[in-house]
């Protein structure tokens, strides 16, 4: 379930919720505080991770606190 995951306070990547580090940028800023997300597949043809700056495939967090 996405509630339980923690979202990147840095990159905005959604993690497992045992993550202690970012898979992305691996950053251990991590919060549970977030709302909403977006799944980028394919990041290179996409208007929403240019405007996101994303480069890699995964989930996102819209809103992080």
């Amino acid at each position: 379930m996405a509630a339980d995951r923690l979202a990147c306070r840095e990159c905005h990547f959604v993690n497992e919720a045992d993550s202690q580090t970012c898979e992305n940028c691996g950053s251990s800023s991590l919060t549970e505080d977030w709302a909403g997300y977006v799944i980028i597949t394919h990041p290179e043809e996409s208007e929403i991770a240019t405007e996101m700056n994303v480069s890699n495939p995964g989930s996102y967090a819209l809103k992080v606190r």
